[in-house]
């Protein structure tokens, strides 16, 4: 199964008013393994970026001036998203900016270049109900170190993101009981691996029922008479 863990910076927080997209970034995932292959790129939004968007990632009008156009990145992108499923944390925000930009260049939506969007961050709404699901929180909470984040970066915050993303969804790879808080979706991907153990019986050999029975016949013994052991064994 391919997946790309996407992130984007834009020069504010409303694309249906103009804002545009500054920077993309997305990581690949195979089979839930990182593949090394990325895609980053900056791009010029054509238009200034907004105070309040400068101190969140810090991509000056400078610095994107001689970046190229989404139109210029835009088939090189689509392509390495192709038919992946795409990871975005808080999704409608990255697919309505991207959205826009390709309506601006008249060619399908995103929805026509990936089949599926799964949202990180609803998904953990629904895993840790009433608490911080920002990507630093939940850093913190799957103990993924992001003490390099000073300021959001599209390509670092996806790398980010799909350790997130393994962490929310490990819990096939464990048998423990307890998972932690509001963990009512994992418990069930726990509960269905359980299910489909395959679980290996052996069964004792005479020699060693034969030493079960002298153990037991000790205890007996011991005991003056009274081994619950062997009653079960009788009854």
């Amino acid at each position: 199964m391919r997946q790309i863990v996407l992130d984007t910076e834009t020069t504010g927080l409303n694309a249906a008013l103009g804002d545009r997209v500054i920077e993309i970034g997305a990581v690949e995932l195979v089979n839930r393994r990182l593949t090394g292959n990325h895609f980053h790129r900056y791009v010029n939004p054509e238009r200034e970026v907004a105070e309040g968007a400068l101190r969140v990632h810090g991509l000056t009008d400078e610095f994107l001036s001689d970046k190229p156009l989404f139109a210029e990145v835009a088939r090189e992108f689509v392509d390495f998203i192709r038919g992946a499923e795409l990871i975005i944390h808080n999704a409608s925000f990255d697919v309505e900016f991207l959205d826009a930009e390709f309506a601006r260049l008249s060619v399908d939506a995103l929805s026509a270049v990936c089949p599926s969007v799964f949202d990180t961050l609803r998904f953990a709404r629904e895993l840790h109900p009433g608490k911080r699901n920002s990507l630093d929180a939940l850093c913190e909470r799957y103990g993924i170190d992001n003490a390099h984040r000073t300021l959001h970066g599209a390509l670092l915050d996806a790398e980010l993101l799909a350790e997130v993303y393994l962490g929310m969804t490990r819990g096939q790879d464990s048998l423990a009981i307890d998972l932690g808080e509001g963990a009512d979706s994992a418990r069930g991907v726990q509960r269905r691996a359980v299910a489909e153990l395959t679980m290996r019986v052996i069964r004792a050999t005479d020699d060693e029922a034969a030493l079960h029975v002298a153990v037991l016949e000790g205890i007996r013994k011991d005991t003056k008479g009274r081994c619950v052991w062997l009653e079960d064994d009788a009854a």
